[in-house]
């Protein structure tokens, strides 16, 4: 892992006595539970750049803990996809349940989307405030603060890969000591992201609802990440499908063609069959075989320990 995100912790030692509207284990669910996990609202007051004061404008985090004898310390943020129009549950929520399941916390996040009249870089601010929150509340709740990563598929894998390139170390002279922490994420993982915005790959939809109708050639290539990944992007897992036509192969191969030009450590895994947007696998819709090869690559870089026995 990154050995300087170490040096914060101190600072993270102060924010547990900061806003939590709620204690964690109470509200949220274990793996394999039924009970719907409590909202958490990103802001507790005022939301920057909110157009209004309803559901939609309020960006949150949703909690899905471990079972306490399985925790890793490490936390996953998650971030669904949905062309930046909607929040798919399948990649939200479902992977949080199969990761807890593992002993990870997560955190799915509702960030604001177009289809409500947001645009760049509104989607970016939420994310960021949100990796930095649940690396507080990981100090916080006894687990690893250098040990947070970001997952996040199609157009959510999208913001993935911008937050992994368009990071900060954070502000520190803030007056909210969240913002004062890194919106680095540890570890990232793109299962069939949205990378350029360029065509003739891009995924024309996302674009759309992120950047406006005409964005200007500068805009477009400011988001597209392939360009902007750099020696200190985190370390990367992806995985794609030949047959994906929403989102093609390329997107992934661009992403990783950059980080092998940086010497970025990075896993792809392009499978030949299988359609766009199966998360975890759905009925009738089974997803290739990329999860127990992921676990894998967590453990090698150390974000998970090694199986016992």
């Amino acid at each position: 892992m990154v050995s300087s995100m170490k040096a914060w912790c101190p600072l993270v030692i102060s924010l547990l006595a900061i806003w939590s509207p709620i204690g964690l284990t109470a509200a949220a669910s274990t793996a394999g539970g039924a009970a719907v996990p409590a909202t958490i609202p990103l802001w507790p007051g005022m939301v920057p750049g909110a157009l209004g004061d309803g559901e939609d404008d309020r960006p949150t985090l949703t909690p899905y803990l471990p079972d306490p004898a399985r925790r890793t310390g490490a936390t996953l943020l998650i971030l669904p996809g949905g062309a930046y129009m909607g929040l798919a549950e399948h990649e939200g929520r479902g992977y949080a349940e199969r990761f807890a399941a593992d002993g990870i916390t997560c955190y799915v996040l509702k960030y604001r989307l177009g289809s409500k009249g947001y645009r760049h870089p509104i989607m970016l601010q939420d994310a960021a405030r949100a990796l930095r929150t649940v690396r507080a509340w990981a100090q916080r709740d006894g687990l690893d603060p250098a040990r947070v990563g970001v997952i996040g598929s199609s157009a959510g894998g999208h913001l993935a890969s911008t937050l992994a390139t368009q990071f900060d170390l954070g502000k520190a002279d803030a007056t909210d000591p969240i913002e004062r922490l890194s919106s680095r994420p540890d570890v990232v993982i793109l299962c069939y992201p949205v990378v350029t915005l360029k065509d003739p790959h891009a995924h024309a939809g996302s674009r759309r609802a992120l950047l406006g109708e005409k964005p200007s050639a500068e805009l477009v290539a400011a988001l597209s990440s392939e360009t902007r990944v750099t020696a200190e992007t985190p370390p990367t897992f992806l995985w794609h499908t030949v047959e994906d036509r929403s989102v093609p192969v390329e997107n992934s191969l661009l992403f990783a063609e950059a980080l092998r030009r940086a010497g970025v450590p990075f896993a792809l895994h392009v499978f030949e069959r299988g359609a766009h947007g199966l998360g975890m696998g759905r009925p009738g819709r089974p997803a290739p075989p990329w999860y127990e090869p992921c676990l894998f690559w967590l453990r090698e870089h150390q974000f998970l320990p090694a199986p016992q026995g």
